[in-house]
């Protein structure tokens, strides 16, 4: 079963349906992929490894990691854009990223239930189409607006070293005039990343325990894009 693109439809919950589509999981697994690589190579940065016998042309150890760090912003960067382009031509769920209808009085609820649940204050399990409404609360503060945090002050940090006739200077030296100390951008920017992994780390457990314990699929569902549900009925069953 494919899925809207302009709104959500009614659903046979004992099919299967399309939901994320080739590149939404193709963004997912290079943004997973490029999160790995800038904190680790980050963390070095920050802590660098001991210095190198001999001459400094024969151990550019630092600078290649740098370059790596470099790299993937700009892999990361790149495909956030694409990302940011495919909510607008893609399915409804391709948005949901980007749009959390706070508005709505019956996400809300299911936001509560949610909250139940996790706390095990009930016992009941909703089906959801894409993320449920917690995730994608999280979702919206992690790879929005975190996000775009990570990529203002990685870039304002670039540029200080690229000069100031560079296009990150002009994009991004805005940061430095509300915070003119380039070692407090990078804190923050440091402090940003641990926020990420710890995301991650919370994020692959609960996708994992959802593929377990939950009425639909969860890791397979972003493998192939299809949701795939367990029993009849909506949501909301013991």
């Amino acid at each position: 079963m494919a899925f809207s693109r302009s709104a959500p439809m009614k659903i046979d919950y004992t099919d299967q349906v399309y939901v994320f589509e080739g590149p939404v999981r193709l963004w997912h697994w290079v943004h997973a992929l490029c999160i790995l690589v800038l904190a680790g190579t980050g963390y070095l940065i920050a802590s660098p490894l001991p210095s190198m016998p001999g001459e400094a042309s024969d151990n550019f150890v630092m600078g290649y990691v740098r370059l790596i760090h470099f790299s993937a912003a700009y892999v990361m960067t790149i495909g956030y854009l694409v990302r940011i382009y495919w909510a607008f031509v893609g399915n409804h769920v391709s948005r949901e990223l980007f749009i959390v209808p706070i508005w709505s009085r019956d996400w809300w609820q299911r936001v509560w239930h949610e909250i139940k649940l996790y706390l095990f204050l009930t016992r009941k399990v909703s089906k959801n189409i894409g993320h449920n409404p917690l995730a994608q609360i999280f979702m919206w503060l992690v790879n929005v607006a975190l996000l775009i945090f990570m990529i203002c002050t990685g870039f304002a940090l670039y540029s200080q070293g690229a000069g100031p006739d560079h296009w990150s200077d002009a994009m991004f030296g805005w940061v430095f005039a509300l915070e003119p100390s380039s070692q407090t951008v990078r804190m923050w920017h440091f402090f940003g990343m641990w926020i990420m992994l710890v995301f991650a780390i919370v994020h692959i457990y609960m996708v994992i325990r959802a593929e377990f314990m939950s009425r639909q699929n969860g890791v397979s569902c972003m493998i192939d894009g299809y949701r795939r549900f367990r029993d009849k009925g909506p949501r909301d069953l013991k």
